[in-house]
């Protein structure tokens, strides 16, 4: 199979009576045991519900066909579509582990509400994937379980935290997947696999039973294959949870409705100096192209600047470690999660943190914690806020002169296994380009734009106005349909 076919494509069939919904969740889980031993982007597949659950909609499209029950819009838009959950989302009686040794054996009693919009949506979950221990990572090599592959080389990695949601949908194991993006953990590993990932506004999709990293950066997206299914995904998952004191009283949108391919007079921001040294040159010379897709068919191309961008990564990693130190501080071997016994209270603490957390997590929560200590929060974590503010202003006043800003995904393609885990600082610096969204707590997309000389994938990353997903989907699909390549095939799984 050199093809995978889309949500769009898996609906179409569905409704002309050609296929149902557990045809799709039995290609899911075929692909899924055929390819996943090459990938790992599943720690759990849920194969028994998921079949009785698509079997029930099959019951449930007869009745349609029939006239017996009319259907709503909104819940054709997932009708008997197989998806993956990254692992950091709690699911009802299914494990949820965030890749952690300190849940490795949590069985949530409640789900996430993204969870329970997409099964009220009529989608079919049919497992979990993989990701860096608590979101924090940048390549998936973090999992206290296994190492996710990159699908179109399987020596590099899918990119983190969201690997294995990435990973799995550009196998073809899913049509599309959710991942949550702290500072990028969405869409740089979208870029590396060849697909597509958005990250909403700070907001627009609520964060209730999301396994916390940082409260005031996660943000929950979703990752497909076409910019049309992103849109898809987006419309159902979106909306004001009461659940979620920091959802955002907006409407839910039809997405789907700014994708009119059209991109003249549509404001492309273009910021030539934000780190250009770093850029890998077949990165820089894709990007160059798909801006002149844009403008070639009609798209302004303006150059904006944002100054405080440069202090985007340190500042991150001074709020998001801290956060996460706060949020962490609950996995005390008392009330859920691992316990190791010890022969005091104090001994049991430092014992089931010990051993229930990774390396890249402790090194963020003694980051987190030395930063709010005493008398060094005004100096390390205050300051950061305030730069965060700065960003923020940064990307106001460019937006004053243009709809999107395009810069890459990630600064080069996918890197090999082991290639950047020993130095940390290079590790943290494949997200300069994303991180900068999350401080300002604003959407952006990335999209393939290139493949590099080794065949991998390259990503361009347009980021908007915050609640404004429909100019950067609008600008998204445009290019999508002018940019004149396909993806190759994943090469990692002919044979």
């Amino acid at each position: 199979m050199k093809e995978f076919p889309t949500i769009k494509q898996m609906l179409t069939s569905m409704a002309a009576g050609e296929t149902q919904p557990s045809d799709w969740t039995r290609q899911s889980l075929t692909n899924i045991q055929k390819i996943d031993g090459k990938i790992g982007a599943f720690l759990r597949v849920n194969e028994e519900q998921a079949l009785i659950h698509a079997r029930q909609l099959d019951e449930m499209a007869v009745r349609w066909r029939k006239n017996l029950v009319s259907p709503s819009d909104s819940t054709r838009d997932l009708f008997g579509i197989p998806y993956a959950l990254k692992d950091n989302m709690c699911t009802k009686g299914v494990g949820t582990t965030a890749a952690s040794r300190i849940l490795e054996n949590y069985i949530p009693p409640y789900s996430a509400t993204v969870a329970e919009k997409l099964t009220q949506a009529n989608g079919v979950m049919v497992g979990k994937t993989n990701l860096d221990e608590f979101a924090m990572g940048s390549s998936t090599e973090n999992s206290a379980f296994q190492k996710t592959h990159n699908p179109h080389h399987l020596n590099r990695v899918p990119g983190g935290s969201s690997g294995g949601s990435a990973a799995a949908v550009a196998a073809g194991m899913v049509p599309f997947a959710l991942g949550s993006d702290t500072g990028g953990s969405i869409r740089q590993p979208a870029a590396f696999c060849g697909v597509i990932g958005v990250k909403p506004t700070y907001g627009r999709v609520s964060r209730f039973g999301l396994i916390a990293f940082a409260s005031s950066l996660d943000q929950i997206g979703p990752i497909a294959r076409t910019v049309e299914d992103v849109a898809l995904v987006l419309r159902q998952i979106s909306g004001h949870d009461p659940l979620d004191s920091t959802s955002a009283p907006a409407s839910t949108e039809d997405f789907t409705r700014s994708l009119t391919g059209e991109v003249k007079e549509l404001r492309i921001g273009v910021v030539r100096d934000m780190n250009a040294e770093g850029v890998n040159d077949q990165v820089k010379a894709a990007i160059d192209k798909a801006i002149s897709v844009l403008s070639d068919a009609g798209a302004q191309v303006v150059e904006v600047t944002l100054p405080h961008s440069a202090y985007a990564v340190a500042s991150y990693y001074l709020v998001a470690p801290a956060e996460a130190s706060s949020n962490l501080a609950r996995y005390d071997g008392v009330r859920y999660g691992r316990r190791v016994e010890g022969e005091t209270l104090l001994e049991m603490y430092e014992k089931t943190r010990s051993e229930g957390f990774g390396l890249e997590v402790k090194r963020r929560i003694i980051i987190g914690t030395y930063a709010l200590s005493s008398g060094y929060y005004d100096a390390y974590y205050k300051r950061a806020q305030q730069m965060r503010t700065l960003i923020r202003q940064d990307f106001d006043d460019a937006f004053q002169k243009c709809d999107v800003i395009a810069m890459p995904t990630a600064p080069s393609p996918a890197f090999a296994f082991g290639e950047k885990s020993a130095d940390p600082l290079q590790m943290y610096l494949e997200d300069i380009f994303t991180i900068p969204a999350n401080l300002a707590g604003l959407p952006g997309i990335s999209l393939p734009c290139g493949v590099s000389d080794e065949g991998l994938p390259i990503g361009l990353q347009l980021l908007g106005k915050a609640f404004d997903e429909s100019t950067v989907l609008r600008a998204a699909y445009g290019y999508e349909q002018l940019r004149g390549f396909v993806m190759p095939f994943p090469h990692g799984l002919e044979g």
